[in-house]
C-alpha cells in the first residue's frame, strides 16, 4: 500500500522540525511551508493526500487557506494542528467532513491517528478538545 502523502504547514522552525519527524515515521512528508499563500501554491501543485496545517500562519492563516482549498476541491482532507482550543475555531475548522483538529500539546498521541482518520474521510478531534468542549461554561 502506498504511504499517505502529507503537506505540512507550520511557521515555527522548531515545531515544524518535530512535526515533520513525527509524521515521517508513517507518512511521506512531501513539502513543508511556513505561510498561508505558500500553502495554497504547494497544495495546488503537489496535490497531497492530507494537509496538516497550523491555524496561525503569517499572511493568509491556515484556517482560511484550508477553507479555500477545500472549497475548490484541491484537497479533501485537512488536519489542523494548533494551540487554539476556542470552541468557535474548532467548530469552524470541523465544518467540513474529513477534517481533524489536534492541539499541539497532543500531537505525540494524536497526530498520526488524526491523519489516518481524515485520510479515510472520518473526522478527528483530540481527546483534550472533546473534554474542553464538554466542560460547563464553554460556548
Amino acid at each position: 500500500m502506498d504511504r499517505i502523502r502529507v503537506l505540512l504547514a507550520e511557521d515555527s522552525t522548531a515545531v515544524a522540525r518535530q512535526l515533520r519527524i513525527l509524521l515521517a515515521t508513517e507518512f511521506d512528508v512531501i513539502a513543508l511551508v511556513d505561510e498561508g499563500l505558500s500553502l495554497l501554491s504547494a497544495t495546488r501543485s503537489l496535490k497531497p493526500d492530507v494537509v496538516v496545517t497550523d491555524i496561525s500562519l503569517p499572511g493568509l492563516d491556515g484556517l482560511a487557506a484550508a477553507e479555500q482549498l477545500l472549497a475548490e476541491a484541491t484537497v479533501r482532507h485537512v488536519v489542523f494542528i494548533t494551540v487554539h482550543d476556542d470552541p468557535s475555531l474548532v467548530r469552524r475548522a470541523m465544518c467540513n467532513a474529513g477534517c481533524g483538529y489536534v492541539l499541539k500539546g497532543d500531537a505525540g498521541e494524536d497526530l498520526l491517528q488524526a491523519v489516518r482518520e481524515v485520510h479515510v474521510g472520518r473526522s478527528f478531534l483530540s481527546a483534550s478538545i472533546t473534554a474542553r468542549m464538554a466542560m460547563p461554561g464553554r460556548d
